[in-house]
């Protein structure tokens, strides 16, 4: 695109936003968003009545087809961080910020090799419900109570994370919306749709806000921000090089994102409970391959092109009028809610708005289903025997699912970044938790007070050096020492202390 057209396109965004008229016809964006948001209260007020107990609530009856599953699974793990933290690392690190979702590929084919089959191919596991039943098999109803309780909390962060993810884009993307209130709003919708809908909800819908975000992006949110923006000769007249490079990362964030993320794909509890929801192993190795190829390359792309035009129109000044004058000083995960407000016509932007929000949803209902699996069946089934088929124990589910979304969404008040609360909490779960599953399903002479040794010390060394440690020996994140120690505390008890019981 010559100069003068680019030029003359950047003038037209921006004048086009004082524009009195459209400013009026925002209100046609805040109906198709806020339609949007009843449609999915609507879905979970169509399931409330039909679950009929555990199996459908926490598990989608066990009858799920891979297709529903696999989009659920990719839908539920990109949603906030994509949407937020993918475009803030294409504002950053321009397209070598896909590398994220690469490990997501990794670890989605790796557990569709390794772990599933030991999951479907054991009928212990056949009526499951969460992860840390994993851990009551193989070693002690103790163990899984700690496991229980670390993904309890681990996805209570994730759920935060969600909904900060949501309220942050609509700060960013509706003139006069302040973050608390847009918090409210986010956690409100997303915390009474999962508590009336359960996992079958969750999963149905999931394929439905996968097809809005697939279509708002290749249709609407990709192609109108390129040529906002000027196209590619401006974005690489722009941009400093290193941003259109594939090789703009250290070793350092590549193993960071390498520990943090490829194993959380072994320790969801969001995941078991969409291999539980699969007929059989089949199925849900179909699901995870499928998972993966849409985690990378599609999806990984598309978040941080967007991050990298977001840059691109704030070195152009497409976003002085909303008083971004100041790059550096701009919050990288503010710039793609800032572009989409800037640049799409009244109309597209409510579809757009939806298909991110469906995004976030996608995820904060998972994460918030799993944190309730967790507290009902694993916490409070250890001190009291629960029966999972009973109508009481179905509206306690929902009751739990309120009081954790409730909390959740306290947490994310107190936060200000969503990809650091993401990682936080994947990296809680997975320095105590990785390495514990793995001994279990191929270490024979792993032991009970192994892997209780490991779940504590690894996530406790994981924390300490987050909170109390600036900077680590070799730049590397404190989760690499996390499973480090838990890795060596696991070995060494399991030898010391054995169980002397088959690990069938």
């Amino acid at each position: 695109m010559n100069e003068p057209l680019s030029s003359l396109l950047k003038g037209f965004f921006i004048r086009w936003k004082s524009n009195l008229w459209l400013r009026f016809m925002h209100w046609i964006d805040l109906t198709i968003f806020v339609c949007y948001m009843l449609a999915m209260l609507g879905f979970g007020f169509f399931f409330l009545n039909r679950n009929e107990g555990a199996e459908d609530y926490y598990v989608g009856g066990r009858n799920m087809s891979s297709l529903h599953i696999g989009l659920s699974v990719v839908a539920t793990d990109v949603g906030g961080g994509f949407s937020i933290g993918l475009g803030g690392l294409g504002f950053v690190m321009g397209i070598s910020g896909s590398w994220m979702l690469f490990t997501g590929l990794l670890g989605a084919w790796l557990a569709a090799v390794l772990l599933i089959p030991k999951v479907k191919g054991n009928a212990a596991f056949d009526k499951a419900y969460t992860f840390p039943e994993i851990f009551k098999h193989y070693f002690t109803p103790e163990v899984a109570l700690v496991a229980g309780i670390i993904s309890a909390v681990g996805y209570a962060g994730f759920t935060s994370s969600q909904i900060l993810a949501g309220a942050k884009l609509a700060q960013g993307t509706f003139a006069n919306l302040d973050l608390q209130t847009a918090l409210i709003i986010m956690g409100s919708v997303a915390v009474i749709y999962t508590v009336m809908g359960g996992l079958k909800a969750v999963i149905y819908t999931d394929t439905v806000q996968w097809a809005i975000l697939m279509m708002g992006l290749v249709f609407v949110g990709i192609p109108i921000s390129y040529y906002a923006v000027g196209g590619w000769e401006a974005i690489g007249r722009t941009v400093d090089p290193s941003l259109l490079s594939m090789t703009n990362i250290t070793w350092q964030k590549v193993v960071y994102w390498a520990v943090t993320i490829i194993p959380i794909w072994f320790v969801g509890m969001t995941l078991y409970q969409r291999i539980y929801a699969c007929n059989d192993e089949k199925t849900a190795k179909k699901a995870w391959f499928l998972a993966g190829l849409f985690e990378w390359p599609v999806m990984a792309f598309m978040g941080v092109a967007l991050g990298l035009f977001a840059k691109v129109a704030a070195s152009q000044g497409m976003f002085d009028y909303l008083g971004a004058e100041n790059i550096a000083e701009t919050d990288p995960e503010t710039g793609l809610p800032m572009l989409l407000r800037t640049v799409l016509p009244v109309g597209l932007m409510g579809v757009m708005m939806s298909a991110y929000f469906s995004a976030i949803l996608s995820t904060a209902d998972s994460c918030l289903m799993a944190a309730s699996g967790n507290v009902v069946s694993d916490i409070i089934g250890y001190f009291k025997e629960v029966d999972h088929d009973s109508d009481r124990f179905l509206r306690f589910s929902q009751v739990t699912t309120l009081l954790i979304g409730a909390g959740a969404l306290f947490i994310a008040s107190m936060m200000t970044n969503v990809l650091d609360l993401m990682l936080y909490s994947y990296a809680f779960m997975v320095s105590g938790l990785f390495v514990p599953i793995v001994g279990a399903f191929y270490w024979q002479k792993s032991s009970s007070v192994g892997a209780m040794g490991a779940m504590i010390l690894g996530g406790a060394v994981t924390i300490l050096l987050e909170v109390f440690m600036e900077k680590l020996p070799a730049g590397l994140d404190a989760n690499v020492f996390g499973i480090s120690a838990s890795f060596m505390v696991f070995v060494l008890l399991s030898l010391m202390f054995p169980d002397g019981r088959n690990k069938s």
